[in-house]
């Protein structure tokens, strides 16, 4: 996956989940809100270069890497723009914004393809990965 820090791209990614217009792929109409990922409903996001796994459970959120294999809880909360997904928290002192959005996805290091693409800003820097649900899953390798 591609690390950034332009500001623009976290800004363009932020402002098409909470005020795309038009139809998604999802065939969502103008001014419905997303409704895609249920409530409840556990998240799975990864991605490369560096490696990361987000996990958002209800109102918790756990960060994890190399670095932290165990990861990094905090509380999140969830929004649904009409293009997707918001969560946002902070962790390590530092802001946590998260756009999920409906999108075929691929990881660069598996056969896996997502349904859900990942934008994550955390303090200055940009993340993207891929995600999944309980009700959408991976398709692919379990083990890649």
């Amino acid at each position: 996956m591609i690390r950034l820090t332009s500001k623009l791209a976290v800004g363009l990614a932020f402002g098409l989940v909470l005020a795309s217009c038009g139809s998604d792929q999802t065939g969502q109409v103008d001014g419905e809100i997303y409704a895609g990922i249920g409530p409840g409903e556990a998240i799975t996001l990864v991605g490369t270069e560096p490696f990361w796994t987000i996990q958002i459970q209800g109102e918790t959120l756990n960060y994890s890497n190399p670095d932290h294999p165990e990861g990094r809880e905090t509380l999140a909360s969830r929004f649904s723009g009409n293009g997707g997904l918001g969560i946002s928290g902070t962790l390590d002192g530092q802001a946590m914004q998260i756009a999920v959005t409906p999108g075929q996805c691929n990881d660069a290091m598996s056969d896996r393809v997502y349904p859900f693409t990942a934008t994550i800003r955390w303090g200055e820097d940009t993340l993207f990965g891929c995600g999944y649900t309980d009700t959408k899953p991976f398709t692919g390798s379990e083990s890649p």
